[in-house]
């Protein structure tokens, strides 16, 4: 196996293509397919089942994925560790993070001024994705830390609590429930919501919540749209496709403009927890636990 067949696996494992894999790598489709058929070839067992454009990983998939990505986890750890090594004192170090989209509009970006404030010669690479794709991130190597909603269930990674983030029901701005709190979700009677899909593997996930939560409020069998993109939750909640449960962070810049409006509720016990996760036997970087330290400081008021 080389590395380059284990990195184009890997990235197709994650986004279930191979076209998805080729802009990922920077490489054609055809080179792509070919890597995958060499190995293939090597190990002498089909690692993807391809119907149509999308692939699903075979058993044998399934078998080699997790080593492939502690293979690439500890080629780039590696990478780090020399490059640190060879830094003369002064000199630059990167800390490369993976943070879930809104919570880049929380106290979690005063935290970074900080951290660069204190270390003027670290540089940071800061990528965002979903709570998914951030846990990809840190377990393939990407990213050293990873900031994310819930904590990630892989006996791989840790997760290290920072908070919770309060969850509102938002609705369009001409949504007949005008009240700004209100003691349960009655009102909502026969509205449909909007929500995450369950994350495969996470019990405890963002797309398990609205499962949980409207039925413990007395909303039994309330109809559920699954999607996947918070963007598009926002706009089709604006439209008046129906009503979510959004984190705070995600809708201030639409509740300043007016384009949709939060109620609380008060009967409603649902919050975010957020956690940043590495990986339990990952290098670790002078940048990466100096940001872990300042994340510690914040904690207090880091979802206010």
């Amino acid at each position: 196996m080389t590395v380059e067949e284990i990195e184009a696996f890997a990235a197709i494992a994650e986004l279930g293509g191979f076209t998805e894999a080729s802009r990922k790598l920077n490489r054609s489709q055809p080179a792509i397919s070919r890597r995958i058929r060499e190995l293939e070839q090597s190990l002498g067992a089909a690692l993807f089942e391809r119907t149509g454009r999308r692939v699903a990983l075979t058993d044998a998939g399934r078998a080699l994925l997790p080593y492939a990505e502690a293979a690439l986890a500890a080629m780039r750890d590696g990478e780090r560790a020399v490059r640190d090594a060879a830094v003369r004192p002064g000199g630059a170090r990167t800390l490369s993070l993976a943070i879930v989209g809104t919570l880049a509009d929380s106290h979690i970006v005063d935290a970074l001024r900080t951290f660069e404030s204190r270390f003027p010669e670290a540089s940071v690479e800061l990528r965002t994705a979903t709570s998914r794709e951030v846990s990809a991130l840190v377990r393939g190597g990407e990213a050293s830390l990873g900031l994310r909603y819930f904590p990630d269930a892989d006996p791989k990674l840790e997760s290290i609590p920072l908070g919770v983030e309060k969850l509102l029901v938002v609705v369009p701005a001409a949504h007949p429930v005008t009240a700004r709190r209100l003691p349960d979700l009655r009102a909502f009677e026969g509205e449909r919501w909007l929500g995450f899909p369950p994350e495969r593997g996470q019990p405890d996930s963002f797309g398990h919540l609205l499962d949980h939560r409207l039925p413990a409020s007395g909303l039994v069998g309330a109809p559920i749209t699954r999607v996947d993109s918070l963007t598009a939750q926002k706009r089709l909640v604006q439209a008046g496709l129906g009503v979510a449960l959004m984190p705070i962070s995600s809708v201030r810049e639409e509740l300043r403009i007016g384009s949709l409006r939060a109620v609380e509720v008060a009967d409603l016990d649902a919050a975010l927890p957020v956690v940043v996760i590495r990986r339990r036997r990952g290098y670790r970087s002078g940048p990466a636990a100096a940001f872990l330290e300042v994340l510690k400081d914040y904690t207090p008021q880091l979802l206010d």
